[in-house]
């Protein structure tokens, strides 16, 4: 069994002091921490660097893409690497870490409370080049709100990019049955239910009728 780094463990307590009591839960053993919103994860990751220290990484993963492994859709990798220097030291510098995630946690809470704030944050946004989902993403969220001339727009932009992998080949593929199904809310809504609730068994997330997943598009 591979020994748990000073670093890891100060992190992991770090974490346990200030993430854990705002809900937050510890993914395994890693230092990867999640916060469950039904449709929408808070991800929160003190990724370590190649010295002994950590990243701060802090960001939403959308659950309406049917993947088994976390994401960074919204936000990531906050500046500045926090160096393993002695333990009194990264004691402190751990539980900075997990108060700045503690705070970029509530934010995106408060940005992403329901749909209808999620969607005009999302259909806001300037295009960015080399972010391909960004359009998946506004599209499944105007969709699912109903706006079908909003959600074919950034669907298109979807639709225009050059596939050059076979990732983009797929995501191009449900952009286009999307596309079609903007016109009826009720099938797209279903169609994001199915995929969001695959999603979180891929992810060994719980998906029974739960606080968190009972109405995820209320």
């Amino acid at each position: 069994m591979t020994a748990t780094s000073p670093a890891t463990r100060l992190v992991t307590a770090a974490a346990r002091e200030v993430l854990r009591p705002l809900g937050l839960q510890q993914r395994g053993r890693s230092r990867t921490w999640i916060d469950d919103h039904g449709w929408w994860l808070g991800v929160v990751e003190f990724q370590p660097g190649r010295s002994d220290g950590s990243y701060l990484n802090v960001g939403v993963m959308w659950l309406w893409q049917d993947r088994d492994h976390l994401s960074f859709d919204a936000g990531g990798r906050e500046p500045g690497f926090e160096r393993f220097v002695n333990p009194a030291q990264f004691a402190l510098d751990a539980r900075n870490l997990a108060r700045r995630a503690a705070a970029l946690v509530r934010e995106n809470r408060a940005r992403f409370v329901d749909l209808p704030s999620t969607t005009a944050f999302l259909t806001s946004q300037k295009p960015r080049p080399d972010h391909f989902w960004d359009g998946y993403h506004a599209g499944v969220a105007a969709g699912l709100s109903g706006r079908t001339t909003t959600a074919r727009h950034h669907l298109d932009r979807v639709l225009a990019e050059d596939a050059f992998a076979p990732w983009m080949v797929r995501a191009q593929e449900s952009a286009r049955r999307l596309h079609a199904l903007a016109e009826d809310p009720k099938a797209f809504r279903a169609w994001a239910t199915a995929t969001t609730t695959s999603c979180r068994r891929r992810l060994e997330l719980p998906t029974g009728r739960t606080a968190a997943t009972a109405d995820y598009w209320s």
